[in-house]
């Protein structure tokens, strides 16, 4: 436990004395739902059926990109390798960097939260809920940046993940047509990804649904945050061949 800690303070050494990346993962969340909220700006009652997924979606599709990258620059950096080296363990390195990043991703989630219920006007009736699943949608991005961060060779490969991970997601998650509503391959397809949760999490909570409606979605999201970190400690590597 003691090594996990120092790693996550270690990680988020680098973001204060790396001011572009920080702001990035804290704001940028809030910023493109405020460009949501403008570009439909004349058709409001799109943003209060999207707006409210898009409160999930977006920290857990910048949290995905920026983990995975980072994780790819210590490893070809040779600082995964050196601290390998040390009896640190796998798992307390994982640990490490999804603590330093959920840290991050606390600060992200309340920030996106409070713009999107008090500035922009997104139809909440529980704020804590908001910020929970937020939360959660970023530890899920998170830990699978974790994870497919041990099978690219470069950053710009790392990037590259995102389409493959995270466009399909997109599609089937609910956002654009509801799951029910698919051909039933496609629904299969869905129940197995985690951003049919998020979204239909927030559905629910748009549609004022109590909270006992989300507990699935809650369990199944942290369920895959954790199954993502597990095998992303096994597959670890020490250096890019």
């Amino acid at each position: 436990m003691i090594a996990t800690v120092a790693t996550a303070r270690r990680v988020l050494h680098q973001l204060r004395h790396d001011p572009r990346s920080a702001g990035l993962l804290v704001l940028m969340p809030s910023v493109l739902l405020a460009l949501f909220h403008w570009v439909y700006a004349e058709q409001p009652w799109v943003f209060e059926r999207v707006g409210p997924q898009m409160l999930g979606l977006f920290p857990f599709i910048l949290m995905f990109l920026i983990t995975s990258v980072t994780m790819v620059r210590e490893r070809l950096s040779g600082t995964l390798e050196r601290l390998l080296t040390t009896p640190l363990a796998r798992g307390e390195l994982i640990g490490g960097y999804a603590l330093g990043f959920g840290l991050v991703a606390v600060v992200q989630a309340a920030v996106s939260s409070a713009v999107a219920i008090w500035l922009l006007d997104l139809g909440v009736d529980r704020p804590w809920e908001a910020l929970l699943f937020a939360f959660v949608g970023s530890a899920v991005g998170i830990a699978l940046g974790l994870l497919t961060s041990a099978f690219a060779r470069t950053e710009f490969q790392a990037v590259q993940f995102m389409p493959l991970t995270t466009f399909p997601q997109l599609l089937v998650c609910g956002l654009l047509v509801p799951v029910d509503r698919m051909p039933e391959p496609l629904q299969w397809f869905a129940t197995v990804l985690p951003l049919t949760y998020v979204t239909d999490a927030f559905g629910s909570l748009a549609l004022g649904e109590g909270f006992a409606e989300r507990v699935g979605d809650l369990l199944v999201l942290s369920a895959f945050a954790v199954a993502a970190l597990s095998v992303a400690s096994l597959t670890l590597r020490r250096r890019t061949p």
